[in-house]
């Protein structure tokens, strides 16, 4: 018999029940606007796909939020009674374990909690600890080979047709009608398209983890954490990579250290070199020529969780309230990021808290140039300027043009990961240098005409874009034009009822 009295094992059961039935219709709201993914593409409403992009985005902490507000309601002093809730979660794992999905449900719980009790780190007695890491909770698609009268002919069916073969279709929608703009069957593009730097999925599935395990079928190596947050799942995402953080860290006896790269003015950034994730604490305060606050590069990482990735923008997960034990931390870089992110790591205990980080999976793309073949590296100097056209496109400029603010993919496709200067393009006035009218104005050190606080000069970059020169020639000849101030002012007029849709096709970087 548990320690709490009878009566309240009947009331867990029901507030456990009412969780269950927040996330019940969270979920199928969630579906409602999926399904009108479809009918906006039909009718080109793209200024109602964008709005239900990011709708379907804030829903998830709405609709904790609703669940934490109704729930606190109810239990007033004992809304962080602990052997109360050991008894919610009991009651509320055997009401959801054989429903489709459980694990989207046991998220769901592990937020309202977390959010209740202000939990660091994990709380194993009002939290779940584990999921299914991707076994599916439904059907997946099989095909029978009966053998029937002939052995070898069954056998020669299934030779001939036992590999799993990805087959995806991009589609646009204009004046012209729907039209195919490209079949996709190469493994290496269609892991791309299921990236993290591409907005998520809006796609209509009754069992997800079902279709995660028939994914991962023929991309055995993609993070399933990252298949869940490409299908619209970024909770869930974010559970499963967090879990195998710690799977991994229970498993090996390396030290975070910081990450390869140029030290940054406004991020600390630490990696265990045993892992693929990278760690990104803001600093406190930001040396010059750094003119952005705390605040500023909090909104823009926002910015970039809502808008348009166009398979440019890494989609870093934020997540707060870590607990990661101090003995795995280089004492330099403990050091540095109580000192210089205080605001964000404290000590408690054996334990470095950090309250609040990015995590995302990247190479810098300068470091990937020194170390990659003369074809490689090549072919990323053309992807990094693509990179530039395509962000132009979805209406972003990234500010911060140097090789250090990109990074490569796993599929060699270059990425922005930098916001702390990212603007709107529409916001920037891209203006021709003034021709020097005197031996004064041409060889002043300072400008010596007007600049306005939104005013850029593309004729300046190259110098100072880091490109190893023997690579310059190789982008000049790609992207001459981005170094012209008509190039940008020559792009389409954003908005909201516009269509400036990047292709998952649009000019990849070729895998060598």
């Amino acid at each position: 018999m548990s320690a709490v009295a009878a009566n309240d094992t009947a009331t867990a059961k029901e507030h456990a029940t009412a969780i269950a039935e927040h996330f019940r219709s969270y979920n199928e709201e969630f579906g409602r606007i999926t399904r009108r993914a479809a009918l906006n593409f039909l009718a080109e409403d793209w200024q109602t796909a964008q709005t239900d992009a990011v709708t379907r985005i804030e829903l998830y902490d709405l609709r904790v939020t609703r669940c934490v507000g109704a729930l606190a309601g109810e239990l007033r002093e004992r809304r962080t009674d602990v052997p109360l809730w050991s008894d919610i979660k009991r009651a509320y794992e055997m009401l959801v374990a054989r429903r489709p999905d459980s694990d989207f449900y046991r998220t769901f719980f592990n937020s309202v909690s977390r959010e209740l009790f202000g939990t660091v780190g994990v709380n194993p007695e009002v939290e779940f600890c584990a999921t299914n890491v991707g076994r599916a909770s439904g059907a997946v698609p099989l095909r029978v080979y009966r053998v029937g009268g002939s052995l070898p002919a069954a056998v020669r069916e299934i030779i001939g047709d036992s590999s799993i073969t990805p087959l995806v279709i991009a589609f646009t929608n204009s004046a012209n009608g729907v039209l195919v703009d490209a079949v996709m069957l190469s493994r290496a593009d269609v892991g791309s398209l299921f990236g993290y730097a591409r907005s998520y999925f809006h796609v209509d599935l009754p069992v997800v983890s079902a279709a995660i395990t028939l994914l991962r079928s023929f991309m055995p190596r993609k993070p399933i954490d990252e298949l869940y947050t490409v299908l619209g799942r970024a909770k869930q995402g974010k559970t499963e990579r967090y879990f195998a953080l710690q799977r991994h860290m229970s498993t090996s006896i390396d030290s975070f250290v910081h990450a390869p790269g140029e030290r940054g003015l406004v991020m600390i950034v630490f990696t265990l070199p045993s892992h693929d994730l990278v760690f990104k604490v803001i600093r406190d305060h930001f040396g010059a020529p750094k003119t952005c606050t705390r605040a500023d590069v909090m909104e823009r990482y926002q910015f970039v969780f809502r808008h348009d990735r166009a398979g440019r923008l890494v989609d870093a997960q934020e997540f707060k309230r870590l607990r990661l034990p101090l003995a795995r931390f280089m004492p330099a870089l403990a050091d540095e990021l109580l000192r210089d992110a205080s605001l964000s790591c404290r000590i408690e205990g054996d334990d470095l808290i950090v309250e609040h980080c990015y995590i995302e999976r990247l190479r810098p793309l300068n470091l990937f140039l020194r170390e990659a073949e003369p074809a490689a590296a090549e072919a990323a100097i053309v992807d990094y300027g693509n990179a530039l056209r395509d962000l132009a496109l979805s209406n972003v400029f990234p500010g911060d043009l140097l090789l250090k603010n990109f990074g490569v993919t796993s599929h060699r496709r270059v990425i922005f990961y930098d916001y702390d200067e990212l603007c709107l393009v529409t916001d920037c006035v891209f203006r021709d240098l003034p021709t020097p009218t005197c031996e004064e104005e041409e060889t002043s050190a300072e400008p010596w005409f007007h600049c306005g606080p939104r005013d850029v000069f593309p004729e300046q970059w190259l110098p100072f874009l880091a490109i190893p020169s023997a690579l310059r020639d190789v982008f000049l000849k790609h992207h001459a034009d981005l170094l012209t101030a008509a190039w940008w002012r020559s792009q389409p007029p954003h908005s909201a009822d516009a269509n400036h849709y990047v292709l998952p096709t649009a000019r990849a970087a070729p895998a060598a």
